[in-house]
């Protein structure tokens, strides 16, 4: 017999999620993602810039998208103008993903719009919004957690976890990140 003061992932229930797109879309993408946007085979920023507008995705003009990236649902991510997309990239938004213009996301860097409850036995999952506001970088393997904001020209540095919005002009660094310093622009 179970403690109902424990995990019990029997009783996990998803159905509330509503991944958007339909069922066709989401197979296409599926496909479209392994080929094309996680290979190394296919360089080419213009058609990977097509490709996210066609499955519904908000793109401005410049997007660098690095080869290695992993994007859940494309219909869930608005990205701004020139901005850079690095290797291994892994934009996980199961909620809105809004990236603003002239943003830095470096290689390895996780963008994590879902966790569980861990604090019920059914494990519920939870989601919410990230927002990468216009002249942020998020360093090199990064995490930038669920319901984050990053303010405008805010720096998470490389391996740093934001786990709280991030204030903008500010360096944040650590796991959690921190405020470590003002950021100077010249």
């Amino acid at each position: 017999m179970e403690n109902s003061n424990t995990t019990d992932l029997s009783r996990f229930d998803n159905r509330h999620f509503q991944p958007g797109g339909s069922s066709l879309s989401r197979l296409l993408w599926f496909y479209v993602n392994a080929l094309v946007f996680r290979s190394y085979l296919f360089p080419f920023y213009g058609m990977k810039r097509f490709l996210l507008r066609a499955f519904g995705a908000k793109v401005g003009v410049g997007l660098i998208i690095k080869p290695g990236v992993n994007i859940k649902y494309p219909w869930k991510l608005a990205i701004g103008n020139h901005v850079w997309i690095g290797e291994q990239v892994w934009i996980d938004n199961l909620a809105q993903v809004t990236i603003g213009s002239h943003v830095c996301i470096s290689q390895g860097a996780f963008l994590l719009t879902g966790n569980h409850d861990y604090s019920k036995s059914t494990f519920d999952l939870i989601t919410k919004p990230i927002v990468i506001s216009n002249g942020a970088w998020i360093g090199a393997q990064g995490l930038v957690c669920p319901g984050v904001t990053c303010g405008e020209h805010a720096v998470l540095t490389a391996k740093s976890n934001a786990t709280k919005d991030l204030e903008a002009f500010f360096v944040y660094a650590g796991n959690p990140a921190d405020k470590v310093k003002a950021r100077q622009i010249q």
